[in-house]
């Protein structure tokens, strides 16, 4: 066992995970994703910080992404194969901004309400105006390059014809909230005391995960077909929820792996987005194509293949800010997000 393997199991992040997802799961996510020493705090407390907890929640949704996105399963898969780990850079989730969201907060504070707690904060704010949404960067404050952010973007419902008003309705009226009252009360004891007893972290973990799924009945396919009209983003929520859009490594060289996946006929996107700046580089895998459930006039249950989640690459250049100080440049671009969220657009 290497130094940095003997670190990672004797951490209390590992603990964690091994009690919520298993030895194996937890052994597998450790030999995935690379985990910088400073999230590597020893199994010395009873307790677990904000920071263990985050980590281990952003561990957890890479995995399910991949599970949902088989392109990037086998890249991952190819690029452990080859010696190199993911460095998880963020994730990104939809929200809907509506009047009635059923029993969920509406837009970004159903996800705002546990990430908060958990030590994130909002960077920057990124108006989303092709789309009707907006953006907004949520990093960790206690260790800002090496957890992965969230982008939360929120779709502004009255922007909208008022059919497209009553489909959202329909859809996403019907929603429960994932989080119990007990859940609330750990996230408040979180907040006041940027930790928890590690029974009640293990307790609270896969709860959270969980915010991160379909929380509304399934649409009808009715619904669908007016959202896809005005919405491709809309129609894409009405299916997959707030389910992760993407995940996002973090490469050496986003052109140099765009030309090698596409060279080995991997279905790339055709342009790498920049950045303003010129100093953050995205592309993406075209979003896999899921078949999903819907209620048809007759009320019937019936399938249609659409659009799902993908898996997206970046480049992030270090640059020195005003007073002189060496950083990564965590920013986004909303010319650049608007670019990446297309990858979902085509509907079949």
């Amino acid at each position: 066992m290497t130094q940095a393997q003997a670190s990672a199991a004797n951490s209390q992040l590992h603990k964690l995970l091994v009690q919520v997802a298993g030895e194996q799961t937890a052994a597998d996510l450790f030999t995935m994703i690379k985990v910088e020493d400073v999230l590597l705090v020893e199994q010395a407390g009873a307790t677990v910080s904000r920071l263990t907890l985050a980590q281990a929640m952003n561990m957890l949704l890479f995995a399910k992404n991949l599970e949902a996105v088989p392109e990037g399963k086998r890249y991952v898969a190819d690029k452990l194969a080859a010696g190199g780990q993911v460095v998880f850079d963020h994730g990104a989730l939809r929200t809907v901004a509506a009047a009635n969201t059923g029993a969920l907060p509406q837009g970004e504070l159903a996800f705002k309400r546990f990430l908060e707690p958990l030590g994130f904060a909002v960077a920057d704010v990124y108006p989303l105006p092709r789309l009707k949404m907006t953006g907004r960067a949520y990093c960790h404050q206690d260790a800002p390059e090496q957890v992965a952010q969230f982008f939360v973007s929120e779709l502004h419902v009255d922007q909208f014809s008022p059919a497209f008003q009553a489909a959202v309705n329909n859809v996403v009226s019907t929603s429960r909230d994932p989080l119990s009252a007990a859940d609330k009360a750990l996230l408040a004891t979180l907040s006041d005391n940027r930790e928890l007893p590690f029974a009640d972290a293990a307790s609270l973990l896969p709860k959270l995960v969980g915010c991160f799924d379909v929380q509304h009945a399934t649409p009808a396919l009715a619904d669908y077909h007016t959202l896809l009209q005005e919405s491709a983003e809309m129609a894409w929520i009405s299916t997959e929820g707030n389910a992760f859009n993407h995940a996002t490594d973090h490469v050496a060289d986003v052109f140099a792996t765009a030309d090698e996946l596409r060279a080995k006929g991997q279905p790339i996107k055709d342009k790498v987005e920049v950045s303003a700046s010129g100093r953050v580089r995205q592309t993406a895998f075209k979003a896999a194509q899921v078949e999903r459930e819907f209620i048809d006039a007759d009320g019937q249950c019936v399938s249609r293949i659409v659009p799902g989640s993908f898996y997206e690459f970046i480049t992030r250049d270090r640059y020195t800010d005003e007073a002189g100080n060496d950083k990564l440049d965590l920013r986004f671009d909303s010319s650049n997000a608007q670019g990446i969220f297309k990858m979902t657009a085509a509907a079949c």
